[in-house]
């Protein structure tokens, strides 16, 4: 690796672009910069302080240098003051907290009784804690006598006591409102009486079965706050929220309006899309592999820190984040001895303190190099970097975005870099620019009518305060009939006032509102009896089983037992020199047809389906190279997961026109399976992680080749929906994918997958592409 040596220092106009030109002709680098293109810079628009706006919140303003706000800023604060739901989507570093911070300080002054008594009522919801100690501590650095306290986990006792008696502006996050705030109301009396508004920061972050259940504590938020005779004013944030209006209502359960004419001024950004290249080595079944972006993006670290740009890698495991920062610095020392002390890493697991220091390093510049996790995604501000690299693509256009916004904060130039890994998806983007870089960011998704996100926040409700009928329409079309559900299983009971919680236990540990919905299995290290962290039960058969190799937060363990019944999984830490992976069956049965359409004589089709998983071996493999050690026999139950499916089917007249081997088509179908895997987050907001596949040359309940997607949660995360209705382009991208390959008979970047339970065998790349042209042109 040779590193850059001469200085560019801040960007200017121009300077982006002809940096990443040095960097990718650096010798042996030909061939890496797939696309360059540039956002030109865009002036800002002021407006007029509202007269509303309390003299002493926009005397601190003015004091850090906002003379007047931008019109975006104006238009929200008055649309929330007056009363309406609002939800600001414009860019990074648009000013969005200023946008609820003047209604909401203004409020709390204005309500200060004429003792200082406690004023109007603010609760601040971030999806991470580091973003509302952030939010804070901008609070203090702005002057206003507000009461600012955060009611989080690493809040003490007495900081949480101080919160609910005195808190004005109450900084949390939507697991502590579900845990604390909700079922504690009648503490929280004084706080939800005076409530006048709820912030709901990032709130792109909310999809997914997670998003469904935080859309129900916000329900009971309500139902809470009616209680005791308030109705706040919610206000949404996010730079990168499709369809913001319905992605607000939808959260929420009240009509939102929409502010998004960005009115912030932007600096140029150059924009770099870089492609490793395919190495010697080969991988699963003698396919060729790409360099690790990992590896590529520690060498542009490296260059771009000898270069004097400040930049942030983003990594997306802990390990790859340490990993980046110490190969970076290694190659810096090469340089400049005094260059590898300022590069490190940041990610989730470091002590507060120590992220606060690291922070404050990086806007003071003693930092010029930092390889992170997504844990500095959200609005952290971060200012004064000029470059982003990502070390692949993050998964949605949302967080490629909220990532590339960390540079060139305010009106400064930036550079961005997105190191494509060798994945599918990442593969189209660095070759379809047009798909990531021209296409609006995708549609919010999740179902808040999944009954089983539904039904324990129905239990949590009616423990908080018995369930009436008025109280039904507020948790969906379907509540009665799960509250009638609960009643026969003995959760809840009716009584003339209503339904009450009749259980033991605490109705909120039943909706676990991070997880899939499944319980968790412990994982217990065997020499000292340690929790270690937990695995969701239903993936444990596959990656905690007896003989598995697991790393958890870096570090590996070898399991010798799962314990199914107490869902316990004994553990001890050693590094056999293999890993470990699980093969598993998997059947799938229709359920019910929700919708369908007829492509020719093809047919796409949406609905409920079983998934009966099965894990019956697990083979051990040599690090690094892959080679098989041998296979051992499982004896695991089966599981079956109730979820919602997207499949298509192809008759077999239409496979022996297009000339289609019957040997053939089981692999040409499990590799378009595969891949369309790997593309349907181009266009849902999920990861291939949240979702499974099946295909079969003749399913018994279609009588043809059916290839189904589905979700792989209890009841969908309205995944497998939004492949349905964007079928056509997203199918189309998994072709086009496939096509474009470099490869000869697959690999990783195209119809390999890493989670495939039968070894990627068989997969046919060229019947893959038959059989998606043929699907494709009906």
């Amino acid at each position: 690796m040779k590193v850059l040596t001469s200085a560019t220092g801040d960007p200017s106009t121009g300077s982006g672009q002809r940096l990443v030109r040095r960097l990718a002709a650096v010798p042996g680098r030909e061939d890496r910069l797939a696309h360059l293109e540039q956002v030109p810079p865009r002036e800002a628009v002021f407006a007029d302080w509202p007269g509303w706006a309390s003299p002493d919140v926009v005397d601190a303003l003015i004091a850090r240098g906002i003379r007047r706000p931008w019109q975006h800023q104006a238009v929200a604060a008055e649309a929330a003051h007056e009363g309406s739901h609002v939800i600001v989507s414009t860019g990074t570093a648009s000013g969005k907290s200023l946008a609820y911070q003047l209604p909401a300080l203004t409020a709390i002054r204005d309500g200060r009784g004429p003792r200082g008594e406690r004023g109007a009522g603010v609760l601040y919801l971030a999806p991470t804690k580091a973003l509302a100690q952030d939010q804070l501590t901008g609070l203090r650095e702005l002057g206003v006598d507000v009461r600012a306290v955060t009611h989080d986990g690493d809040s003490t006792r007495e900081q949480r006591d101080w919160a609910r008696d005195y808190g004005e502006y109450v900084l949390t996050n939507p697991d502590m409102l579900h845990r604390s705030l909700l079922p504690g109301h009648q503490r929280w009396t004084a706080f939800f009486r005076s409530l006048r508004y709820v912030v709901i920061d990032e709130c792109h972050h909310y999809r997914g079965v997670f998003g469904a259940h935080v859309s129900h504590v916000l329900r009971r938020l309500r139902r809470i706050c009616a209680l005791y005779g308030s109705s706040p004013t919610f206000i949404l944030a996010s730079a990168t929220v499709a369809e913001p209006a319905t992605a607000g209502e939808r959260l929420i359960g009240l009509p939102v309006l929409p502010v998004t004419a960005d009115a912030s001024p932007r600096g140029e950004l150059s924009i770099a899309l870089w492609q490793p290249p395919l190495t010697t080595h080969v991988g699963e079944n003698g396919a060729p592999v790409r360099r690790a972006a990992s590896a590529e993006t520690a060498d542009l670290l490296a260059d771009l820190v000898s270069s004097d740009v400040r930049t942030l890698a983003f990594v997306r495991s802990r390990v790859g984040a340490e990993q980046v920062a110490m190969t970076a610095a290694t190659e810096l020392a090469e340089v400049d001895p005094s260059l590898p002390g300022r590069v490190t890493s940041y990610r989730g697991g470091y002590l507060p303190e120590e992220r606060r220091a690291i922070e404050a390093s990086l806007r003071s510049g003693e930092l010029l190099g930092l390889a992170a996790t997504n844990a500095l995604e959200l609005g952290i501000d971060i200012s004064g970097l000029d470059a982003v690299v990502l070390a692949g693509y993050p998964g949605r256009r949302s967080a490629f975005w909220q990532q590339l916004g960390r540079a060139g904060r305010g009106a400064g130039d930036a550079l961005g870099i997105l190191v494509a890994r060798d994945d599918p998806l990442d593969t189209y983007l660095v070759t379809h620019p047009d798909a990531l870089l021209g296409q609006p960011v995708e549609a919010t998704v999740f179902d808040p009518a999944n009954p089983y996100v539904v039904g324990p926040h129905l239990c949590a409700a009616a423990q908080e305060l018995p369930l009436t009928e008025p109280d039904l329409p507020l948790f969906g079309p379907g509540a009665r009939e799960i509250v009638d559900n609960l009643v026969a299983s003995g959760l809840l009971r009716k009584r003339p006032r209503g339904w009450y919680w009749t259980d033991r236990r605490r109705a909120a540990d039943l909706a676990d509102i991070r997880s899939s919905g499944g319980s968790q299995v412990q994982l217990i290290e065997a020499a000292t009896g340690r929790v270690v962290g937990t695995v969701d039960a239903a993936s444990s058969h596959a990656s905690a089983h007896a003989g598995a190799v697991y790393v958890h937060r870096g570090e590996t363990y070898l399991v010798h037992e799962l314990d199914l019944e107490e869902n316990v999984a004994v553990i001890s830490r050693d590094d056999p020199g293999y890993s470990t992976s699980a093969r598993e069956i998997t059947e799938i049965s229709i359920v019910a047809e929700r919708e369908q359409v007829a492509w020719g004589e093809c047919r796409l089709a949406y609905g409920d389906v079983d998934v009966t998983h099965q894990v019956v071996s697990f083979l051990r493999r040599r690090q690094p190279s892959g080679e098989v050690l041998g296979e051992e026999l499982l004896d695991l139950p089966e599981r079956t997961l109730r979820t919602s499916a997207v499949w298509w089917t192809v008759p077999a007249s239409a496979l022996d026109a297009a000339g289609l081997e019957d040997a053939d088509i089981p692999g040409a179908a499990h590799a378009a399976e595969h891949c369309s895997i790997g593309l349907l987050p181009l266009i849902a907001t999920c990861d291939r992680w949240d979702i499974g596949g099946v295909s079969t040359a003749s399913h018994p309940d279609t009588g043809m080749l059916t290839v189904f997607v589905y979700d792989g949660h209890p009841g969908g995360a309205g995944f497998s929906e939004r492949g349905f209705r964007a079928a056509r382009e997203w199918l189309g991208a998994t072709l086009e994918t496939i096509e474009a390959c470099e490869c000869d008979d697959g690999c990783p970047s195209c119809v390999q997958s890493p989670k495939c339970g039968n070894q990627n065998n068989p997969l046919d790349k060229q019947g893959a592409i038959v059989l998606l042209r043929l699907l494709l042109q009906k």
